[in-house]
């Protein structure tokens, strides 16, 4: 049985369950969905779904940062919205973060996320 790594970076937002942030097993790096709460101060940070996704995206980052890991590590994403009317949007800053030999994903509309939140994006990296 290959052994289980947990990561929780001190610069990411506190849980909001019981759960990790990422769990480590072998050469792989699974991430919890993220929202855009702010680290600093745990709300969720007002906006449009262009700042809601930065702040998502900024959230896994630093997880990805404390595996030294990048986007480019990234196989697979999926991406939660509460209105596929913000799928541009959302696409749009998405992409300058994944700029090249984009992972798989997949999109779907939820009924709700955490907090009111507009998006969730949860990744699996490879080392």
């Amino acid at each position: 049985m290959a052994t289980k790594t947990i990561i929780n970076p001190a610069n990411s937002p506190a849980a909001l369950g019981p759960y990790s942030h990422a769990v480590r097993t072998g050469n792989l790096l699974f991430c919890a969905g993220q929202i855009p709460v702010d680290p600093q101060d745990g709300q969720l940070v007002p906006g449009d779904i262009r700042v809601q996704t930065e702040r998502v995206l900024q959230n896994i980052k630093a997880i990805l940062d404390d595996q030294n890991l990048t986007f480019a590590h990234v196989v697979k994403s999926t991406v939660f919205l509460t209105d596929l009317a913000d799928f541009s949007g959302m696409n749009e800053v998405y992409a300058g973060h994944f700029t090249a030999h984009f992972p798989a994903r997949s999109t779907v509309q939820v009924a709700a996320l955490p907090k009111g939140a507009k998006v969730e994006i949860e990744v699996v990296a490879h080392f």
